[in-house]
């Protein structure tokens, strides 16, 4: 696609219409460059809540409305098959919700018909587009901290507690079986990279604190990257951390240099300390956006409309992405054999 100024709006079909979704509906709504034509869920009701023309079939939405973007807004068991019924429609640019399909394997086959398809696929890895990373980012980049050393995210969400743990807004949560990594911690496996350069090897030490829940909960993971950075993820869904909202942040980060360091809060706000110094300055205010994470799925996909308009390069293309995949299983692999798991760089 190219741009232009008297260049239409993109098309966008949307489909998955569960918790997460209504994000992405409300970013569509308000983009500038796009606009959403059609809706599809199994339970057409849900589908029908968004107001858009509605379906309970994807291949039957794909014919009727033809559109330039597909947005998949499923779980991971969905999307393999959900891609390949868009390739077969002649669908050649998507937006697919993270965790990408079920496994190494699966998500390897898929970009492979992708690009025979000439297709290309973003993955909706949002949290790298959250204002405090990008302000976190410029200042790495303007060498504010000196030599970088230490990164240290603490997860605390605090929804992980007790029987009815996640059942009122994303229940799978409690069925599945690789759940802190596999669903929440690859947000920061992907944030450290966009930060700090691919990993060259993790140490994972993983466990479940909740017994109403199949998969881990709860472990540190600690990464070695590029010019002697080492990054600790420290999750822990059970406990919380200081903030009137829990999901805007997650938790709370340090990024600690020579020079300086910067303290990420829960309230979204960045602070700059000197080194020797006590005082403080802000890097970016407190965030007062009453949606998700600082309306990064709204940054996300507006950054894929800009691209698709040919204005900036795409972030987290499904063959990119294919390295933090790549990066998860390593994670679990060494919690399995309580190593250190040397990672190989990617070829691309």
């Amino acid at each position: 696609m190219t741009g232009g100024s008297h260049r239409p709006p993109i098309r966008v079909a949307c489909v998955g219409a569960g918790y997460f979704s209504r994000f992405h509906y409300d970013s569509w709504a308000r983009m500038e460059g796009a606009i959403a034509v059609a809706s599809c869920n199994r339970d057409i009701t849900r589908a029908e809540a968004t107001g858009l023309p509605a379906y309970n079939d994807l291949a039957t939405m794909l014919e009727d409305v033809k559109p330039d973007l597909l947005d998949i807004i499923l779980p991971p068991v969905a999307h393999a098959d959900t891609i390949r019924t868009a390739l077969a429609h002649g669908v050649t640019h998507m937006i697919c919700q993270k965790p990408f399909c079920t496994d190494l394997d699966e998500a390897r086959k898929i970009t492979a018909e992708a690009e025979a398809a000439g297709a290309v696929i973003v993955v909706h890895e949002n949290f790298r587009f959250q204002p405090w990373y990008r302000t976190i980012k410029s200042a790495l980049n303007e060498g504010l901290l000196g030599t970088l050393q230490q990164v240290t995210f603490r997860l605390r969400p605090g929804d992980g507690q007790g029987p009815d743990a996640y059942l009122d807004r994303q229940p799978y949560f409690q069925e599945m079986e690789r759940f802190l990594i596999h669903e929440t911690a690859v947000h920061w496996v992907d944030t450290f990279r966009y930060l700090l350069g691919n990993p060259t090897g993790v140490y994972a030490d993983l466990r479940q604190v909740n017994p109403v829940i199949q998969g881990e909960d709860a472990g540190f993971v600690l990464f070695d990257h590029p010019n002697g950075v080492r990054a600790l993820f420290d999750g822990n869904r059970h406990l919380d951390h200081a903030a009137d909202n829990l999901r805007r942040t997650m938790g709370e980060a340090w990024f600690e240099g020579t020079e300086g360091s910067l303290t990420l809060h829960g309230d979204g706000s960045v602070r700059l300390r000197h080194f020797g110094s006590a005082a403080t300055t802000p890097l970016l205010a407190a965030d007062t956006w009453d949606g998700f994470g600082g309306d990064c799925v709204h940054a996300l996909q507006a950054h894929v409309i800009s691209g698709l308009l040919g204005a900036d390069p795409l972030e987290n293309t499904v063959r990119d992405y294919l390295t933090v995949i790549e990066i998860e299983q390593a994670i679990y692999a060494s919690s399995e054999t309580g190593r250190k798991i040397t990672l190989e760089q990617p070829a691309w």
